[in-house]
């Protein structure tokens, strides 16, 4: 009797520990890594495939784009998530590198109590600051669990609207006529994520958030995003800054500016290679 009443006391003392240490100010940070697949094919133009060689460098120079490493510094309302800085190749944003480069968002602040989006993004040269509603993501929870290294987490999925940009619609000449019916339409992607009890916050990487717990894993059609590391309460502190540089504009008149870019960019491709055909 009085050890099993000593086990309840000290599970209830450790409840109310953790319950404490959360309800107190404190701050995480987790690191994720994210990882892109496409279909190389998509690459081909007029009717021909790239060789295995071709298909090759086109993965070479796209790795550090379809490879990321981020962080995720939270507390209880606020988080921002971005890349981690690393050192780029000499000539790394000319020609592709900064192709790519005006494609990757820049840090992303989110408020879960005042329900905001910000997003610090710099395309072709040109600022921009996303602002937007960070609108709840209607999640199915679901019973499956799995261990992602010492932390249990929990399935639950979501269909959501995809705002990342395709790059298979920047194709070579003849790629997507036959597609622009397509493009009209608003892309959604279905979402499987994988969350923890053991960190209880809303947050989660990118878009993601409204869990019971903290997201460690995020499947997203073609993307994945897996949490590596988690270090709570850490003596030095990152700030949560809100980005504030750049033109405002939604993340709707963001993605209209930008598809239009890309498809002046697709035109201007065509052309060329009607030029060399004659």
């Amino acid at each position: 009797m009085k050890l099993s009443f000593f086990k309840s006391l000290t599970l209830v003392l450790v409840i109310c520990l953790s319950t404490t240490s959360f309800a107190q100010d404190f701050q995480g940070k987790a690191y994720y890594q994210t990882k892109t697949t496409i279909d190389m094919s998509q690459f081909g133009g007029g009717g021909q495939q790239p060789s295995p060689e071709q298909m090759k460098r086109i993965q070479e120079r796209m790795k550090s784009f379809l490879e990321k490493q981020y962080t995720l510094v939270f507390n209880r309302e606020e988080s921002i998530y971005k890349e981690e800085e690393k050192l780029e190749a000499q000539g790394g944003r000319g020609g592709f590198g900064g192709f790519t480069s005006s494609l990757t968002s820049g840090p992303k602040y989110k408020n879960i109590k005042s329900k905001e989006i910000l997003i610090d993004q710099e395309f072709f040269g040109k600022q921009f600051l996303i602002k937007d509603d960070l609108n709840p993501i209607e999640w199915v929870m679901g019973k499956e669990s799995k261990q992602i290294g010492q932390y249990m987490v929990f399935k639950a999925t979501a269909t959501v609207p995809d705002t990342s940009f395709d790059i298979s619609s920047f194709r070579r000449p003849n790629g997507g006529e036959d597609n622009k019916e397509e493009e009209k339409q608003e892309r959604t992607v279905d979402v499987v994520a994988w969350y923890t009890l053991q960190v209880p916050v809303n947050q989660g990487p990118d878009n993601y958030w409204g869990l019971p717990g903290l997201i460690l894993e995020v499947n997203a059609g073609d993307t994945t995003i897996l949490c590596t590391k988690i270090v709570m309460n850490s003596k030095d502190k990152d700030n949560i800054d809100k980005p504030a540089k750049g033109d405002v504009v939604t993340q709707e008149e963001y993605t209209k500016i930008t598809t239009q870019k890309m498809e002046e960019m697709r035109s201007n491709w065509r052309g060329r290679g009607r030029g060399r055909r004659n």
